[in-house]
């Protein structure tokens, strides 16, 4: 019997498609099964949008956003900007006013002691004892002098450490002036080889000390009104925060088919208000600073140094006489005292220049005795208190001196602290305005970026 094998069965029907399952747009990956094969595809925020990312500024609320922020930066410039150089300005000039005051005080201390020296000095032509006005005024310059060096050394520590040598140069002068006296009024004339070395301690050590300190205030001032000066440049911050608000609104206005927008155009009018005043007290700083160091304070040195120049030329003509015939390189020390005092004065005029010529004037009639044999005459006249002698002419050209400086003075540091105050105002208006104006661009930007929300 024969068996027939049973037909093997049908192979299962082929798929010819699958369908895919996709991951959700969120993110996770995207799978496509065909067959038994997966694929896998990059989520959608990597690749492609490294790509898409700098278009971001193609768009329009983009470009919005940019120009808001320019707009807002522009504003608080003009808010920081003024603000630092306003209080910028208005410490220099309070600086200058503190400086001023120091160098007056300086230059008093330096006119203190020489006319103490030419007191002395004028006085020891008596011979014997010295007339008790001339005494006591000895001692009065000379206590103003050393409470002022004291009020020196108080006000700025790093005038303080260039005085020591001055206090003790001046308490040298005064034991030497005192061992001159008593032997003056013994009749040795060793007393004028005391007074004598006193006066040239006086010229060596302390006033050379004080021209120290002279000279470093009048640097400290000169950089105060300098750097007040240059304030005004900070205009040119406002210009520029002007300029980039009407670009932004140009271009806004291109962007919306609108001719003005509300918020820009107050933001604008602000900073203009704010530069104006901002820029006008500015410049009224400067101009201050630079009336003050050519006028007041100019006035106020110059007058000072040539008292102190005076009080030098008066020194050397008692010295002429002291010396009898050998006192040629005093009378030259007179002379160019003198003329250096001249050439100060020159710019001043007034009373002050009117009674330094009338005591000038004086010196001719001293020398003419003194170089006519008349030795004794002339000492009578050096030494006269009466009105119209060399000592009633000089009182007054020393009373017209102190009263022009002290007057100059505070002439000069009433003007910079009213510009120093005006400047911290300003300086504070310029932030306000700046934050307003800030305020007022954000406003008119924000129903423009609400289009596209």
């Amino acid at each position: 019997m024969t068996t027939t094998p049973a037909p093997a069965p049908a192979p299962p029907p082929t798929r010819t498609a699958t369908a895919g399952v996709t991951a959700p747009r969120s993110g996770g990956t995207v799978t496509t099964r065909t067959g038994s094969t997966s694929a896998a595809v990059a989520p959608a925020g990597s690749a492609s949008t490294a790509v898409a990312r700098p278009g971001r500024l193609r768009r329009t609320p983009a470009r919005l956003r940019l120009a808001a922020a320019v707009a807002v930066l522009a504003c608080a410039l003009v808010a920081v900007g003024g603000l630092l150089v306003g209080l910028l300005q208005a410490d220099a000039l309070r600086s200058a006013a503190d400086d001023t005051a120091q160098q007056v005080r300086t230059l008093d201390v330096r006119n203190d002691l020489v006319a103490a020296d030419a007191t002395a000095t004028n006085a020891f032509l008596v011979g014997g004892r010295e007339p008790v006005a001339q005494r006591e005024r000895y001692d009065a310059w000379l206590a103003s002098a050393t409470s002022g060096l004291t009020a020196v050394a108080g006000a700025d520590p790093a005038d303080a450490g260039r005085l020591p040598e001055v206090n003790t140069s001046v308490s040298t002068y005064s034991g030497l002036v005192e061992q001159a006296r008593a032997n003056n009024r013994q009749g040795f004339p060793v007393g004028a080889a005391y007074l004598e070395s006193a006066s040239q301690e006086l010229r060596a050590s302390a006033l050379p000390g004080l021209d120290e300190v002279v000279t470093a205030n009048a640097a400290s001032v000169s950089d105060a009104f300098s750097v007040a000066g240059r304030a005004t440049l900070v205009l040119l911050v406002v210009a520029a925060a002007l300029v980039a608000l009407v670009v932004v609104q140009i271009w806004l206005a291109s962007r919306t088919h609108r001719r003005l927008n509300v918020g820009l155009v107050l933001s604008t009018l602000v900073l203009l208000v704010a530069g104006f005043l901002l820029g006008a007290n500015l410049d009224g700083g400067s101009q201050t600073a630079s009336d003050v160091q050519d006028g007041s304070y100019g006035q106020t040195v110059a007058v000072a140094r040539a008292y102190s120049l005076a009080n030098d030329a008066k020194a050397a003509e008692s010295f002429t006489l002291i010396k009898r015939g050998s006192g040629q390189a005093y009378e030259e020390s007179y002379q160019s005292s003198v003329e250096e005092a001249a050439q100060l004065l020159d710019g001043v005029g007034g009373s002050v220049q009117a009674t330094f010529d009338a005591w000038v004037a004086t010196h001719d009639e001293i020398r003419g005795l003194d170089d006519g044999g008349d030795w004794d005459a002339a000492v009578a006249l050096a030494t006269s208190t009466d009105p119209g002698s060399p000592n009633a002419q000089f009182d007054a050209f020393a009373q017209e001196a102190q009263a022009a400086t002290a007057d100059s003075s505070a002439q000069a540091q009433a003007d910079l602290e009213r510009a120093a105050s005006a400047s911290a105002r300003v300086a504070w208006l310029a932030l306000v305005a700046g934050v307003l104006a800030a305020g007022a661009a954000v406003w008119g930007f924000a129903p423009r970026l609400k289009e596209y929300r």
